[in-house]
């Protein structure tokens, strides 16, 4: 059985293995939110419960206005979808039979769609252990294809690209007419919450992919959005399922966006908890990517590598993401959410007894 190609659902993960799985375990392999959802969701529970006797409003008129003035763009700018997942098919389906080109290493699903489509898929890998986007290398790559897809912050290395080098790549995508598709699924976790947004009124050939469901940790209810030039939002619209977004998730994404304290008191403890978890990484010498996210890459460099690492974790109920689907990474690394401060200290805790255990490798 092949190992499972994303995050959380672990005792897939186990089964692949053929590992028993604990009864008690932390699952380090779903990139959300450790605070878990803002308590308005239960405060207004009943409110949301009641919604599930209506058909959803499958234009989200009254979502798209609090984006629109979120994001300080026209509400003909903005599509919302059932995650960022169908955002993702969506920009496949336009871009049908069309020359895509990957940015590596990134999210599976922008291949797995794109093939679905129809597309020619080609990838532009980075090297690691930076991971740097380097605009005079990649140039002749995208005369050749007909739109790029880039995730920044990086999934899965939690690296946020040099902006200078993000607007380059956007200007030079501008004069080879090639489309350029950016991931910002997790930038509510940087501490600036930079995003490129502001640039869709100078540039019509970029979106931008959003994912609400990782900031807030709702990913059961599935709900994200796409922000681009009214022009291209028209052109999406129609491959767009109706109802595709379901009653409770439009009145919980309503809610989510005035919870602007709980998103600042979950930058804090990410910053808290990554500064504590790489000062120990430092000191028992694992590599670490340069994170700047609520995730990050991590590899024992004494060995070749990440199986038996990923197995005694595993036998020890602490569970990562594997990198065997990532072109580029091939294993080496292991991927980890940041969790709650109790969690955190039982993956330092497991990390301890496998160095211990490694340490003359």
């Amino acid at each position: 059985m092949a190992l499972p190609t994303h995050g959380a659902n672990p005792h897939y993960l186990y089964e692949a293995l053929g590992m028993d799985m604990p009864s008690s375990y932390v699952d380090f392999s779903a990139n959300i939110n450790p605070l878990g959802p803002p308590s308005s969701l239960q405060e207004h529970w009943s409110r949301l419960f009641n919604s599930m006797i209506h058909y959803p409003d499958p234009h989200a008129v009254e979502l798209t206005k609090l984006l629109a003035y979120k994001e300080q763009l026209s509400e003909h700018s903005i599509l919302v979808g059932n995650g960022g997942a169908e955002m993702i098919t969506l920009v496949a389906r336009l871009l049908a039979g069309k020359k895509v080109l990957i940015i590596q290493p990134a999210f599976a699903e922008y291949a797995e769609s794109c093939y679905a489509a129809g597309c020619d898929v080609s990838f532009y890998q980075l090297q690691e252990p930076n991971w740097e986007l380097h605009i005079e290398s990649l140039r002749p790559y995208l005369q050749k294809n007909d739109a790029v897809f880039l995730c920044t912050p990086n999934n899965p290395t939690g690296i946020s690209f040099a902006r200078e080098s993000v607007r380059e790549l956007i200007v030079e995508c501008e004069q080879a007419n090639c489309m350029v598709v950016i991931d910002e699924a997790f930038y509510d976790f940087t501490e600036d919450s930079f995003t490129y947004a502001p640039l869709l009124a100078q540039y019509k050939h970029v979106m931008i992919l959003r994912s609400l469901t990782k900031i807030f940790a709702i990913p059961g209810l599935r709900l994200g959005y796409l922000l681009a030039d009214a022009e291209m939002i028209q052109q999406l619209k129609p491959y767009k399922p109706h109802w595709s977004v379901n009653a409770i998730a439009l009145e919980a994404g309503k809610l989510c966006l005035t919870e602007e304290i709980y998103v600042e008191k979950t930058r804090a403890y990410i910053h808290e908890q990554k500064q504590k978890l790489f000062s120990f990484f430092e000191e028992y010498e694992f590599d670490v990517s340069d994170s700047s996210i609520n995730f990050y890459l991590l590899k024992d460099s004494k060995v070749k590598d990440s199986t038996a690492m990923l197995k005694f974790l595993l036998s020890r109920g602490i569970i990562p993401r594997h990198t065997y689907n990532f072109p580029g990474l091939d294993g080496r690394w292991l991927r980890f959410a940041i969790k709650s401060k109790r969690d955190n200290e039982v993956l330092m805790e497991g990390l301890r007894e496998w160095r211990k255990q490694h340490s003359t490798l």
